[in-house]
C-alpha cells in the first residue's frame, strides 16, 4: 500500500456468508458489532461494506448490521427446493468484486475478509497495484489455497474469538 503523510483510506470488504460459515465451522458466532470495532481499532477501516443474500424476514438483522456501522449491500437470493428442504442461494463474490472496483479511487488500501479463491483475481488485482492493505481469512484450516501466494498480507481469524465472539 502506498504510504502517503496523512492517514490513508482503508475499506474493508467482507464476504458475510464465507466468514459466518468458517466461524461456525470453528464452534462460536462472531460478534458483528464488535468485529466492526476490531476493523476500526486495528487496521483503521474507515468503511466497510457486507456484502450478504437478503432474505424477507431477516430485517432486524439486517438493521443491526447498519448500526453496527456496516454499509450492508444486498444480493437477491433464490430459494431452491429439495426434497426436505429449501436451499437458499445468495453468491455475493461477483458484488463485492465490482464494489472494490466502483470504490477504488476512494481508498488507498483494501481488505478483503474471505477464505474463497474466487477472490483470487481481485486480491491479485490490488496486490499488483499496491492497494491490498490485507486479507484476512476467518479459517486458517479451511480456506482455498489460491490464497496461499498472498500470506505476507494474510491474517486468520483463529486466534480472534476470545475478542470477536458474540455473547
Amino acid at each position: 500500500m502506498k504510504k502517503t503523510s496523512k492517514q490513508p483510506v482503508i475499506y474493508a470488504f467482507i464476504d458475510s456468508q464465507n466468514i459466518n460459515l468458517a466461524i461456525q465451522d470453528q464452534g462460536w458466532k462472531l460478534d458483528f458489532q464488535r468485529f466492526r470495532i476490531y476493523l476500526k481499532d486495528k487496521y483503521k477501516v474507515k468503511k466497510a461494506f457486507l456484502f450478504i443474500g437478503y432474505v424477507a424476514g431477516n430485517e432486524v438483522l439486517y438493521a443491526y448490521l447498519q448500526n453496527s456501522g456496516y454499509m450492508v449491500i444486498f444480493k437477491p437470493t433464490l430459494a431452491i427446493k429439495r426434497k426436505a428442504s429449501v436451499l437458499i442461494k445468495g453468491n455475493v463474490d461477483a458484488e463485492l468484486v465490482l464494489h472494490a472496483m466502483i470504490e477504488y479511487k476512494s481508498y488507498n488500501g483494501a481488505i478483503i475478509v474471505s477464505g474463497d479463491g474466487d477472490f483470487h483475481c481481485l486480491v491479485e488485482y490490488l496486490k499488483n497495484n499496491d492497494k491490498l492493505e490485507r486479507l484476512i481469512i476467518p479459517n486458517r484450516k479451511k480456506f482455498s489455497r489460491l490464497l496461499w501466494k498472498f500470506r505476507k498480507n494474510i491474517d486468520f481469524m483463529n486466534n480472534l474469538k476470545s475478542k470477536l465472539v458474540k455473547k
